[in-house]
């Protein structure tokens, strides 16, 4: 079975062990998701994640929490841009995610940055996800 959107499978799978309070979860790897975690984990809200090479697509184990370090609670992910209907913005139109408390995740020329990263950058690009 080919799934038409993996990354928005991947959120639903972050956002359903983060809510049971599991450690860890693992998700199909692909080149995207790999880009969106690494914002994720720079933004403090996974704690880390490993590629552990499986003989076919791979598998990004991610780590939701440690005892010892400070992450970030996730409380909602929203997948903004779908394959139905892909959202742009300029980066005059980057979006605030509740007035700074989460973060947008965005899809550019330069790779894939954070709202913040990319207003720095000044540059714009496709919505992929808000999280906060």
């Amino acid at each position: 079975m080919s799934l038409s959107d993996p990354l928005a499978d991947a959120l639903t799978s972050l956002r359903n062990a983060n809510r049971i309070r599991r450690e860890r979860v693992d998700l199909k790897a692909s080149s995207l998701l790999q880009d969106v975690l690494k914002v994720l984990r720079q933004e403090k809200f996974i704690y880390d994640y490993r590629l552990i090479d499986d003989k076919k697509q791979g598998v990004l184990r991610v780590y939701l929490k440690k005892a010892d370090e400070p992450v970030r609670k996730i409380t909602k992910i929203i997948r903004v841009s779908r394959p139905g209907l892909r959202r742009y913005t300029k980066k005059e139109g980057i979006p605030v995610v509740l007035n700074g408390l989460g973060i947008c995740v965005l899809s550019t020329p330069q790779g894939v940055l954070s709202g913040e990263q990319a207003k720095k950058r000044s540059v714009g690009g496709e919505v992929l996800l808000k999280i906060w």
